[in-house]
């Protein structure tokens, strides 16, 4: 009976020295305290914030449903942070691990409030949708992007200061680090501020297709810090650092006005100049007359005899389309085609080829007579 007695006080003794010397009892209390605060999260999140939804969804304005988007985690996360909070001070832990908890809880905060405001850096972007009148759609992406980084670096020096790391000291002893760094990535620089140039002057904004000479031709996807996503016309990305688009001459065809159609078109030599006239006039009649093409003094538009080629008498066509569509634009040259093609024929004369004519004055002496296989 007596070892049974000491057996229950070894029990009770381990019961109550528990972990850290805190009694095992409050810790199951203190881990029950949390759970219900798990549960009222759970709870707040189904009847509160899915209300909250409900009612935004009914207001005219986007930015409230955007708002309660961005929050909702942030939200979720605080009675996460009450939890802990209130069984850590139901442990009534000694004083050093009071101070552990005393920092754990802090950061549990500034995480939170962090967190909230790097998600609310989203819908507050929507208000900057009228700066797109100064600033592009891309350079605002970066501003935004830069924003993001910035609160990130604060949230991350402020836990540190509440764990007693002092930043400054920190930042001043990688200052010859970040030395050698800047020394090793002066092309990553580079191509940053060819980005933020490139942005600034407007050269090219994200859907535009653009043409690089010898470096790449394609739709812009997207302005990165280092490069920007090019999407050839085989589908294949290409990444192209920002200081070729800066440095070289870039070619933007989405911002062009008219499209041009630039033909020569060759007739053959037994063309006469009445015929070659009636073909002239009818072509650039046909040209003037549609409202496919713009017309001068819009654009500049000629047809006119241009050369006599080896073998043909060339006419150059020059005019623009109305439409920069590319399909819109092959419609309309191949509609134009079929009536260039009716005006020669119904001409009377045909268009040329490559050919070459071989005379012959006399033919050397001594040679064998030509076979002419006989007729049937």
């Amino acid at each position: 009976m007596e070892m049974l007695h000491e057996f229950w006080l070894l029990v009770v003794d381990v019961w109550r020295q528990g972990l850290f010397g805190i009694d095992i009892g409050k810790i199951v209390v203190a881990l029950a305290i949390f759970v219900g605060f798990l549960i009222i999260r759970q709870v707040f999140s189904r009847f509160v914030i899915n209300r909250i939804k409900n009612w935004t969804k009914g207001t005219e304005t986007e930015f409230d449903d955007h708002a309660i988007d961005a929050l909702e985690k942030p939200i979720r996360f605080i009675p996460v942070v009450m939890g802990v909070f209130f069984s850590l001070e139901y442990l009534e832990p000694t004083e050093l691990l009071q101070v552990i908890a005393t920092n754990f809880e802090r950061s549990l905060i500034a995480i939170a409030i962090f967190w909230a405001l790097y998600n609310a850096i989203k819908p507050v972007s929507l208000l900057f949708q009228r700066l797109e009148e100064v600033l592009t759609h891309s350079l605002l992406e970066w501003l935004i992007k830069t924003i993001k980084i910035f609160v990130m670096l604060v949230g991350a020096a402020t836990v540190l200061e509440i764990w007693g790391i002092k930043v400054a000291p920190l930042i001043a002893g990688l200052g010859l680090f970040g030395i050698a760094v800047a020394l090793g990535a002066q092309d990553l620089f580079k191509n940053l501020i060819a980005g933020i140039l490139v942005l600034s002057e407007r050269r090219f904004l994200k859907g535009d297709w653009i043409k690089v000479e010898g470096v790449v031709e394609g739709t812009v996807e997207s302005i990165g810090f280092r490069s920007t996503l090019i999407r050839r016309f085989d589908k294949a990305p290409v990444h192209v650092p920002n200081t070729n688009l800066a440095d070289n001459a870039v070619t933007n065809f989405s911002r062009m006005t008219h499209r041009r159609i630039y033909w020569k078109l060759g007739v053959e030599y037994r063309t006469t100049v009445n015929q070659l006239r009636l073909i002239r006039d009818q072509i650039e009649a046909f040209v003037l007359g549609s409202d496919d093409f713009a017309h001068p003094p819009e654009v500049s538009t000629f047809v006119r005899i241009d050369a006599f080629n080896d073998s043909s008498i060339d006419i150059m066509l020059y005019c623009f389309t109305r439409t920069t569509d590319w399909g819109d634009w092959l419609e309309i040259k191949e509609d134009l085609a079929y009536r260039i093609k009716e005006i020669v024929e119904g001409a009377g004369t045909g268009f040329a080829f490559p050919s070459q004519s071989l005379y012959i004055e006399t033919l050397p002496a001594d040679q064998p007579e030509i076979f002419v296989p006989p007729s049937d």
